[in-house]
């Protein structure tokens, strides 16, 4: 796994009023019904859903993506089981998933990730607002889906990168309880991504994804998918410049 971008951490620790957790009273928790945030995580959407036929070109590639990151996510999360109930030993197996899963994390999910916040998420967050389709924060401020979603990208940068370095970490303690100890905690954090990640790309298919297609005209989509093909050849030249700096 390749170092995370300096500013990537940057804007991790970075404190931001519009994408903190807002802080609400009483009132404003009872009366608050956000699509994006139902009383149970997977319950069903509270948006009008559309099939993929339906989907513009632009979103039908991106859920095309979670298709395959749930893929690695998927087997990823068998394998930490596996090497949980193995006593924190790696087996060829073992080995071999999480090495595919840390490769698809940098190569695959951080440009992902770029992708939508470089071109759907500006947008959207805008039609959003504009279609009252947003939450109170505090006074003159509102949060949207995109807020949350864009939450969950830092998230994302900060449980990886603990992970990657609490199992390389652990190997190097010569006593077995902080091993133990150290695995421990890259288990718990693992365990902790792999929900995020599941959740986060049930919330982007079943409610972002339909709001985008409600409010998006033809013309912006049309501009978002050329965004995304012009994204393409810098994600490579980010890549390619990332593995020389290795």
């Amino acid at each position: 796994m390749r170092k995370v971008k300096r500013e990537d951490l940057i804007r991790a620790k970075k404190v931001d009023p519009v994408k903190g957790n807002p802080e609400k009273d009483a009132m404003d928790i009872a009366n608050e019904n956000s699509p994006m945030d139902p009383p149970e995580a997977y319950a069903a959407p509270t948006v009008e859903q559309v099939t993929d036929e339906q989907l513009d070109e632009s979103l039908l590639l991106l859920k095309k993506e979670h298709e395959h990151a749930t893929e690695i996510i998927d087997t990823f999360e068998k394998a930490l089981v596996a090497f949980k109930e193995n006593g924190y030993k790696l087996d060829d197996a073992i080995n071999l998933d999480f090495k595919a899963f840390f490769e698809f994390f940098d190569g695959d999910l951080m440009p992902h990730n770029r992708k939508e916040e470089k071109t759907l998420f500006p947008i959207l967050h805008k039609k959003l607002i504009e279609n009252g389709e947003h939450s109170p924060k505090s006074e003159g401020e509102v949060v949207t889906a995109i807020d949350m979603m864009e939450d969950d990208h830092i998230k994302f940068i900060q449980l990886g990168t603990l992970v990657f370095n609490f199992l390389g970490l652990a190997p190097r303690f010569r006593d077995e309880q902080s091993q133990m100890f150290t695995y421990d905690v890259a288990f718990n954090n693992a365990k902790e991504l792999v929900e995020l990640l599941k959740l986060h790309i049930f919330r982007e298919d079943t409610t972002l994804f339909p709001l985008a297609q409600k409010y998006l005209s033809k013309e912006e989509f049309v501009a978002i998918l050329k965004d995304m093909h012009d994204l393409a050849p810098a994600e490579k030249e980010h890549e390619h410049s990332e593995g020389c700096a290795h």
